[in-house]
C-alpha cells in the first residue's frame, strides 16, 4: 500500500508541492529524515505519509509529539477526520502525567506532547517498543529551555527502539545539519513557500 498515494487522495491533492516531493524522494515513508522548511509549507503532510506507512505497511504504532497541547489536538483531529475511515485507531493523550498509558496499547496513532511522552517513558509503557515511526514537530525547540526534556525523550526512545523511524519537522534553522546528524537522519531542506513572504513598512494605507 503506497502511503504517499493514500495521503494525496485523502487530502484531495492532484500532486505534492516541491518540498513534499523532495521529502518523499528522500524516503519519508520509512527513513529517518529532518525536514527544514518555512512555516505553512506542508510539513504535516510528510508526517502523515510516515505515520500511515508505519501503521498500515509495517504494522507498527506511529507517534506524533509536539510542544503544545493545542498543536497535538489540532493534528489528532485532522488525522482522525482523514484516516479513521481506514480503520486506524487514533488517540490524543496530553494529560494525566503519572500514568503508564496502558490504554494506549490498543491504539495505532498516538498524539501527545514532549512532556507527556517523557512521562510515558518514565513509567515504562510497554508499547513504546512497538513504535515504528515518531514525528517530532517543532524539533528546533531542542534549542530552547524545553530542550532538555525533548533531548531526553528522543535519547531514551532511541535506546528502547533503535530501529524506529524519526521524522523531525522544523522551520528553517541554521543548525539543521547538526540536528540531522545527531538523529542519524537525512536532511531535507527547502525554501518553498505557498505564499510569497514580503517585508516592508505599512504607512498611511500603503
Amino acid at each position: 500500500m503506497d502511503s504517499a498515494e493514500l495521503v494525496k487522495k485523502h487530502n484531495g491533492f492532484d500532486s505534492f508541492n516541491p518540498m513534499q516531493e523532495k521529502a518523499i524522494n528522500a524516503g519519508a515513508a520509512s527513513s529517518s529524515i529532518v525536514v527544514s522548511s518555512p512555516t505553512a509549507s506542508g510539513k504535516t503532510v510528510v508526517a502523515e505519509i510516515a505515520m500511515l506507512d508505519s501503521i498500515l505497511n509495517r504494522k507498527k504504532k506511529a507517534v506524533y509529539t509536539g510542544p503544545l497541547r493545542a498543536l497535538a489536538s489540532e493534528h489528532a483531529h485532522d488525522f482522525k477526520r482523514k484516516y479513521e475511515r481506514l480503520g486506524v485507531k487514533i488517540v490524543l493523550s496530553t494529560g494525566d502525567y503519572d500514568s503508564s498509558g496502558a490504554n494506549l496499547s490498543a491504539k495505532d496513532a498516538i498524539f501527545t506532547t514532549y512532556e507527556k511522552l517523557g512521562s510515558l517513558i518514565t513509567h515504562r509503557a510497554e508499547w513504546l517498543s512497538s513504535i515504528g515511526a515518531i514525528v517530532i514537530d517543532e524539533i528546533h525547540t531542542i534549542g530552547s529551555d524545553r530542550g532538555p526534556t525533548l533531548e531526553m525523550v528522543v535519547t531514551k526512545l532511541r535506546s528502547i527502539n533503535p530501529k524506529m523511524q524519526i521524522l523531525g519537522l522544523s522551520a528553517t534553522i541554521p543548525n539543521s545539519k547538526q540536528l540531522s546528524e545527531w538523529l542519524g537522519a537525512k536532511l531535507v531542506e527547502s525554501d518553498y513557500r505557498p505564499v510569497k513572504l514580503r517585508e516592508g513598512i505599512y504607512l498611511d494605507g500603503s
